[in-house]
């Protein structure tokens, strides 16, 4: 699957559910101060920030497969990161990383066995790795919504990934990562905004497949299958490992 193309404005706006649960994730990290550390799918930047400042010493890689989350970045932070975009299963560092953070984007990924083990190239020999996803059972009430609608542009068709805990061990387990441990976290979040929320962060990728005269129709149904007040079940893998 090719990188998808984002309204990063957007995605910046109504991100604020995102940063908070990558706010864990950097904690487990638990970062001196002085390492490299990639942000796997950076996103606007704005988990970037927040992980700069646990590095003050230290320098932050941010990569995204799209370019306009990329700019975002780079607008926000300047040269203080070094932001390029790639597909993360294509990712080549010339000089390898201390930790990987990645929130929010391994479940836009289908070959999971290569991109763990495109990370582990990336990480140097003890390098840390903390991560969370969409896993198995995420925002299971949405996809049952726009499954309800039955859009035939977008029937039987999902973007999404969404592993159990023993696959991704296993998976990172074959890349080569140890002290592997993986977990599900129930994480039901009630977006202010739900049409732009589901519009950019949840409905995007459908959209892209749905002629542009009827976007609005479309998240209208979904919407109001999902019922008052909107809540999107979300259930994020967690992931944490060793090289």
């Amino acid at each position: 699957m090719s990188p998808r193309e984002w309204n990063a404005a957007s995605y910046d706006r109504v991100s604020d559910p995102q940063l908070a649960m990558a706010r864990d994730v950097i904690d487990r990290l638990d970062l001196r101060g002085d390492e490299r550390v990639l942000d796997a799918g950076c996103g606007s930047g704005r988990v970037t920030e927040a992980l700069l400042e646990r590095v003050p010493d230290g320098y932050v890689v941010a990569v995204d497969g799209s370019e306009a989350m990329v700019e975002q970045v780079r607008e926000r932070l300047g040269d203080r990161v070094e932001a390029f975009a790639s597909d993360l299963l294509e990712l080549t560092l010339e000089t390898p990383v201390d930790a990987v953070l990645s929130t929010a984007t391994f479940h836009w990924i289908a070959d999971h066995e290569r991109l763990f083990a495109r990370l582990h190239a990336a990480l140097a020999p003890g390098g840390r790795f903390a991560a969370q996803c969409g896993g198995a059972g995420n925002i299971a009430n949405v996809v049952e919504a726009i499954e309800g609608v039955d859009h035939p542009a977008v029937r039987g068709w999902s973007p999404w990934n969404y592993a159990t805990p023993a696959d991704t061990s296993r998976r990172l387990r074959d890349a080569g990562f140890k002290d592997v441990w993986t977990w599900l976290q129930p994480w039901p979040v009630e977006p202010p905004d739900p049409r732009e929320f589901f519009s950019t962060v949840i409905l995007g990728s459908h959209l892209e497949r749905i002629p542009a005269d009827e976007h609005a129709a479309f998240v209208e149904a979904v919407l109001a299958r999902v019922g008052e007040p909107v809540r999107v079940n979300y259930v994020r893998l967690n992931i944490l490992a060793r090289t």
